[in-house]
């Protein structure tokens, strides 16, 4: 199922449409603020092992986001955060960056397969997204939709992304074409704040 939503207002009666598919533990392909993603709601365990199994990686290996809908939503999955990490992420999120913060008991049990003590969060500065994880009520975990081709690293295109992987999901969401730079990723979990990665997100805030 391929469903059209507009970012600047998405359609509620749409929107309800891919919340069902997430409640009764439906894979999707969203849009976000930077390239577009595979996800399932946090609590979809089995959910998380096909999203690895569609991505080719064993779920102790994955490198998967916790998508939130807001800073209150991150304090429920993170051991408590500092106060100057905490003003970065205020002026940061929603953007597109993704934070590695120490995770407490609460974080998916995938997390815990991969004896991480730490999880990647995001709050994309994007509406469809935002509104998703309302309509939900929990986040979603998510992995980035990658190319195989060797110059573009993430595919743009809508159709391509859903004539590609239609038979593994239950539902795309077609929010126009997508981002092909990454989220910018920042260390916060350790005593200093570290860059792991530039992507989209400006780094003047942490240089």
């Amino acid at each position: 199922m391929l469903i059209k939503i507009y970012p600047e207002n998405p359609n509620k009666r749409e929107m309800q449409q891919v919340v069902d598919v997430l409640q009764k533990g439906g894979i999707i392909i969203f849009p976000t603020d930077t390239i577009y993603a595979l996800g399932c709601k946090a609590s979809n365990t089995n959910g998380l092992e096909q999203v690895c199994r569609i991505m080719g990686k064993k779920p102790e290996k994955a490198n998967l986001s916790l998508l939130c809908k807001d800073l209150s939503h991150i304090t429920d999955y993170t051991t408590p955060i500092d106060n100057t990490v905490f003003r970065l992420m205020k002026r940061c999120l929603p953007g597109p960056y993704t934070f590695v913060l120490n995770a407490n008991n609460q974080i998916p049990k995938i997390f815990k397969q991969q004896s991480k003590k730490t999880v990647g969060i995001r709050i994309p500065d994007n509406n469809i997204v935002l509104e998703l994880i309302n309509m939900l009520g929990e986040p979603l975990i998510s992995s980035s939709i990658h190319s195989e081709d060797e110059i573009e690293e993430y595919i743009t295109d809508p159709e391509l992304i859903y004539e590609k992987y239609e038979k593994n999901i239950e539902a795309m969401i077609d929010g126009g074409f997508g981002g092909n730079i990454g989220s910018t990723v920042i260390d916060c979990s350790g005593e200093d704040i570290v860059l792991i990665r530039e992507g989209k997100g400006s780094v003047d805030e942490f240089i």
